[in-house]
């Protein structure tokens, strides 16, 4: 067997392991279920991966992100590791095919959401398969009182069954002690191995502004720091919006969210990953596998909607070890703002069931039926049909959602209907004569049975993977054959795709989920108020509130947060006199507003205003009617 370190130098181009890798690594070698808790940054993933490559086999990593699971499948190829995601997007026979490669073709990894244990059909593959390790990812989804719960993981206990023998690694970036304990319990741990390494990171400065004017305080943030930067804002709309304003500005920037096509998507992400782009700004749908050593800051925009979730987003920034900042900017209206979209359009048991009845009426699912059906989804036309509130009735759909009722996929789409008009031979002489498109037909007729006969819908994005091919390219090809009267084609484009995972049954459905609602609607009152909490304290560092929200209980203050460095300063008598005079001289030219003179002095904000304060005092300035500062 390899030394872990010779495959860590192999694959990784690493000398040396981050803290705690090493031990977890050890400790999975050695048979154990361990719980590995390694905050944003901590390299959760190579914990699994480095001891499934040294032991023979393949090793099951459950995971409920599809584009987490993408993210990973694509950088182990790149590493010329095989490795394949069971994603919802393929059929009944892909799966089939995909899992028997598992059994037989020297897969090393195969990634799942939890979803798929329930089928028989891949727990008896599982069950056939050579299985070294399991690896359960963001497994606070376990914990009914995890960030992020999700039914659907307690699945993950079939597993001892199929593979009694093998032991499991559970990985987290954000659990409280409680939530902690819970994953230890549901994954029926015996004796585990728990490592947990401090939530402390020296290196970044926790701030919270008060800022009126958020654009202006971002401006003064991204020049003050030149470097790669990230910024959360709440909705796709207000992404593009600070996107724009900031390109107005000067600043080279991208923008991320759900309703970018794939493509789109790979051009921002590699624009800013290779900084000719200095900031992202994103949905919170950005930021999952990404590890950018160089983000320098992280703006929220808008008040997170959970101190685990701000945990993690901070935490992108200042990996290289070098300072960093998370910044959260907060006005008058945040409070408020946050508690209307989070907590007065949580959805109440009575709301979801509507909304589970109208969903099946919509696509005409009769009783008993519905199980595995796919549609194309178009929200606006269904809350505008049943008249419903659009973010409460989302909000039902994501607890629908979590609770593998329904599958509800935001990512963008290509969709088109494809038959074959042609009869086989006469397609096969066009092929010989049109070698371009050689590979992207015979991809499509592997994939969809029966296009010769009936209208198949044919979803570009997993064509354009198997044939290893763009997907702007796909479309094109398509439209050139239905131009060449080889296919007749319907092109429709979606954002959203909704799977029924289970026979509808009405009110019975949801009777089985309602106390999961109810908890779940407790849990975010109290997510919210502790975001409230954290925002408001500036009489604790920040750095030891987010420490202690964990769990943690030794502290010193970390010194660059918002809270420690604006405690009370004493300025020396030279430092009062040389401020002053540096503004008198500025003022003699012009009146100034503080803002202006923050910009132009190279000092503190915070001393300024105390500066200011003393020479109205004084009458050494008075304020004009501009709001500026003016010489007496």
């Amino acid at each position: 067997m390899q030394h872990p370190i010779q495959i860590l130098e192999r694959y990784w181009n690493f000398t040396s392991f981050k803290p705690l890798q090493e031990e977890i690594i050890t400790a999975v070698l050695n048979g154990e279920d361990t719980f590995a808790l390694l905050p944003t940054g901590g390299g959760k993933s190579i914990c699994f991966q480095i001891p499934a490559l040294a032991k023979d086999g393949i090793c099951i990593v459950v995971s409920p992100l599809i584009a987490l699971m993408k993210d990973q499948v694509n950088a182990l190829k790149n590493k010329g590791i095989k490795a394949m995601a069971l994603t919802s997007e393929f059929s009944f026979n892909d799966v089939n095919i995909m899992l028997d490669n598992c059994i037989y073709g020297n897969y090393k990894f195969l990634y799942l959401s939890p979803e798929r244990l329930q089928q028989e059909l891949v727990q008896d593959r599982i069950r056939q398969m050579n299985v070294n390790l399991i690896a359960v990812d963001e497994a606070h989804c376990i914990s009914q009182w995890g960030n992020d719960f999700r039914p659907a993981y307690k699945n993950i206990a079939l597993l001892r069954q199929v593979q009694p023998s093998v032991n499991i690694i559970a990985l987290t970036a954000s659990a409280t002690p409680e939530v902690a304990k819970d994953i230890v319990k549901e994954l029926d741990f015996i004796n585990p191995k728990l490592f947990k390494q401090s939530f402390k990171r020296d290196n970044l400065a926790y701030m919270v502004f008060q800022a009126e004017d958020k654009f202006y305080k971002i401006e003064q943030i991204l020049k003050k720091n030149p470097q790669s930067s990230i910024i959360y804002a709440r909705s796709r709309k207000h992404t593009y919006d600070i996107y724009k304003h900031l390109e107005n500005k000067g600043f080279t920037s991208s923008y991320y969210h759900g309703g970018l096509s794939n493509n789109e998507k790979e051009k921002q992400l590699d624009d800013w990953y290779n900084n000719r782009k200095q900031v992202m700004v994103a949905t919170n749908a950005f930021g999952m596998g990404i590890d950018k050593a160089d983000v320098r800051t992280v703006i929220h925009v808008n008040l997170p909607e959970s101190i685990e979730s701000y945990f993690q987003e901070a935490g992108r920034a200042g990996r290289s070890g070098k300072k960093a900042y998370a910044v959260i900017l907060k006005n008058k209206g945040d409070e408020q703002q946050v508690k209307n979209q989070f907590l007065s359009v949580l959805p109440t048991v009575d709301f979801i069931k509507q909304v589970y009845r109208k969903l099946c009426n919509y696509f005409q699912i009769s009783y008993g039926e519905g199980e595995f059906l796919t549609f194309d989804f178009n929200f606006n036309d269904f809350c505008k049909t049943y008249s419903f509130n659009p973010l409460i009735t989302f909000n039902a759909l994501k607890t629908l959602d979590r609770t593998s009722i329904i599958s509800l996929s935001q990512q963008y789409h290509n969709k088109s209907m494809v038959m074959i008009t042609v009869t086989n031979t006469v397609l096969f002489n066009y092929l010989e004569n049109h070698q371009e498109t050689n590979t992207i037909v015979k991809c499509i007729l592997r994939t969809y049975g029966g296009i010769f006969d009936q209208d198949t819908k044919v979803n570009t994005s997993i064509i354009a993977s198997k044939a290893s091919i763009d997907e702007d390219t796909i479309i094109t090809t398509l439209i050139h054959l239905e131009k060449d009267n080889i296919i007749s084609l319907n092109l429709t484009k979606t954002d959203a795709e909704i799977t029924f995972l289970e026979p509808r049954e009405d009110d019975k459905t949801i009777n089985r989920i309602a106390r999961i609602i109810t908890e779940q609607n407790s849990l975010k009152n109290k997510q919210v108020s502790s975001v409230l909490d954290y925002i408001n304290n500036d009489s604790l560092c920040k750095s030891n509130q987010l420490l202690s929200y964990f769990g943690e209980t030794e502290f010193v203050d970390c010194g660059i947060c918002s809270v420690c460095i604006n405690r009370p300063v004493k300025l020396s008598n030279s430092e009062i006199k040389q401020s002053m005079s540096a503004i008198i001289s500025l003022l003699e030219e012009k009146a100034l507003s503080s803002r202006a003179l923050v910009a132009q002095l190279k000092i503190k904000e915070e001393h300024i205003s105390l500066i200011l304060k003393q020479m109205l005092e004084k009458n050494i300035l008075k304020i004009t009617t501009t709001n500026t500062y003016k010489l007496k």
